[in-house]
């Protein structure tokens, strides 16, 4: 997701494939919106039923098979007819976007298996770092190996793009979709091989789907017995699609407004993906420092601070009422040299540290509030409150970038998400505290 949905690929389908910001904006959003839709009506009673089949590795398996050939069909995005069209991209894009999801549904709820209570938080928060610093290593490589070759005279590059890519055909953004690809699968074979799974109970998945349709109509019911719960869950669902949006678009906001090419956005997702490592760390302190409750606030308040603030920069302006100059450099520098470029990149690198932590702090936090042996059914949920409104918020990027074509209305509308999930989260009671582990 970091190397293809945010910092290369999606830019490049804006910019290059679709080749206007504002109306690429706008159609990215209207897929990620009919992806989010389809998770709302099916993520929860996938969760139901692997609960009830016992193990979930053969069905993440599934997913995980599904999510790497829709990214791969993405490399035949091409600017004009010489590729697919924009009908068939979408769908790509879209089932990328649901397998996705479905991924974190099985892994998540196999979280409790795989760690103790005491070192839930820290192991949540490890794994993101660590999906972090891979992305790190991939940045480098298509930066040191197809990016900058050809474009920079340096002794130690090669002379053109490895594997012989054509930059005249975007190859060197267009093969992030089968790096992608390859990182996922050859990094879940260690969950296969040393994860703990349930035992398998013998019910066939469509039995159990059918039945897991009742498991969760009758969980939500019983939310009534676990307000707290239930408060959490709908908080989570506006701050969470938040989040994601910030995500997905902060990329191809920079790229049109700042008008940043692939050398600039590779670079901008490594110094990203850096320290969002540390959020994930930080998150496992904060939430032994705080408790997880008060961990989630914290860093969903300085996202919501931080998305302000990259909204108020453009390519002529600088916190919404400060103009610019154009193009005038502040320092010496082949990247980032304006002020507008350095205040967008300063308040980038907090916002990946904070979304990276409010990530983990949540999933550990539901899995301290989730009732035992319901797991799986909550995590259902937990997907259901990640991706219940996930049409919400490309919505209404979609709506505010088309009704006043402009990027920056577009972008800046998810912070009402944020906002609405900050207020409800106050209300929400701190699950007890566990002891050090």
């Amino acid at each position: 997701m970091i190397l293809g949905t945010i910092y290369v690929f999606a830019p490049y389908v804006s910019n290059v494939v679709i080749g206007d910001p504002i109306q690429g904006q706008a159609l990215i959003s209207g897929w990620h919106k009919t992806a989010g839709i389809i998770i709302a009506l099916t993520a929860p009673f996938l969760g139901a039923a692997t609960d009830r089949m016992g193990r979930r590795k053969p069905l993440f398996a599934l997913c995980v098979a599904v999510l790497a050939a829709s990214i791969v069909a993405q490399w035949w995005a091409l600017p004009g007819d010489e590729g697919l069209p924009l009908w068939a991209l979408g769908l790509a894009v879209t089932v990328s976007g649901v397998a996705f999801v479905y991924t974190e549904v099985l892994h998540n709820a196999m979280l409790t298996s795989a760690t103790s209570p005491q070192t839930l938080s820290r192991v949540s928060g490890l794994g993101l770092s660590l999906g972090n610093a891979g992305s790190v290593l991939l940045l480098v490589f298509v930066l040191a190996t197809m990016a900058l070759p050809g474009q920079v005279d340096w002794p130690f590059l090669p002379d053109a793009p490895l594997f012989g890519l054509d930059a005249a055909q975007f190859e060197p953004s267009r093969v992030v979709t089968f790096l992608c690809a390859a990182w996922l699968i050859v990094f879940t074979i260690p969950m296969f091989l040393y994860t703990p799974d349930l035992d398998n109970t013998g019910e066939r998945f469509g039995d159990a789907l059918i039945k897991g349709v009742g498991n969760v109509w009758r969980t939500i019911v019983r939310l009534r017995e676990y307000s707290n719960v239930a408060l959490f869950l709908i908080a989570r669902m506006l701050y969470a699609d938040g989040k994601t949006a910030i995500l997905i678009f902060s990329g191809i906001y920079a790229a049109g407004v700042m008008d940043w090419g692939l050398i600039e956005m590779l670079a901008y997702g490594i110094i990203l993906s850096v320290f969002a490592v540390f959020g994930g760390i930080l998150s496992g302190w904060l939430d032994h420092a705080v408790g997880p409750k008060r961990a989630v606030v914290i860093e969903l308040g300085v996202t919501l601070l931080c998305l302000l603030a990259m909204v108020s920069m453009t390519s002529t302006s600088l916190l919404f009422v400060i103009p610019i100059e154009e193009g005038v450099p502040v320092w010496d520098s082949p990247l980032f040299s304006t002020a507008p470029e350095l205040g967008y990149l300063g308040f980038a690198i907090v916002i990946a540290i904070s979304i990276t932590a409010a990530y983990a702090s949540s999933r550990a936090l539901m899995a301290q509030l989730a009732p035992k042996g319901m797991e799986g059914e909550v995590f259902g949920l937990y997907a259901l409150a990640g991706s219940a409104t996930a049409w919400l918020g490309p919505m209404l990027v979609e709506y505010f970038t088309a009704a006043y074509q402009s990027q920056r209305a577009g972008f800046g509308s998810i912070v009402l998400l944020l906002i609405a999930g900050f207020l409800l989260l106050l209300f929400v009671k701190p699950p007890p505290r566990v002891g050090p582990g």
